[in-house]
Order: C-alpha cells, then sequence, then structure tokens
C-alpha cells in the first residue's frame, strides 16, 4: 500500500498563508485543504500542482510517498 504525506502546513507557515488564503489562491474550498493536509484526502494531480506553486514548490517537495505493507 502507498500512503501520501504532505507538508502543506509547514509550507503555508512558511508563506504565511492561512487555510483559507491557500485554498483561494488554488481556487478550491478551505476544507478540501484542511482534508489534504490530514491525509484524509487525496488531491487530484492538477490541484497539487497549483498548491505546489503556491507554496512555490516542486510537487515532490510538497506531496511524498510512502509504501507500506
Amino acid at each position: 500500500m502507498v500512503i501520501m504525506k504532505n507538508r502543506i502546513r509547514e509550507l503555508r507557515a512558511r508563506y504565511d498563508l492561512t487555510q483559507d488564503q491557500l485554498a483561494d489562491l488554488v481556487e478550491a474550498r478551505r476544507e478540501t485543504i484542511g482534508h489534504i493536509e490530514h491525509n484524509q484526502y487525496n488531491p487530484s494531480l492538477m490541484l497539487a500542482y497549483k498548491i505546489a506553486r503556491a507554496l512555490k514548490s516542486s510537487i515532490e517537495e510538497v506531496f511524498t510517498f510512502e509504501e507500506r505493507e
């Protein structure tokens, strides 16, 4: 099984962004950003790309994958 983790909260703090502000930048709902941050929802590739761009990072810097057995 592959688990996707993210660094959204950490990167948001670096740029002093709230979930609401990030959601506005990527045209998503604040709840969606919260669910992604808490690993309750996996974003589409397009949304992951928009989040990474808004956080001035690459997708690989924001999202990591961990393989579990």
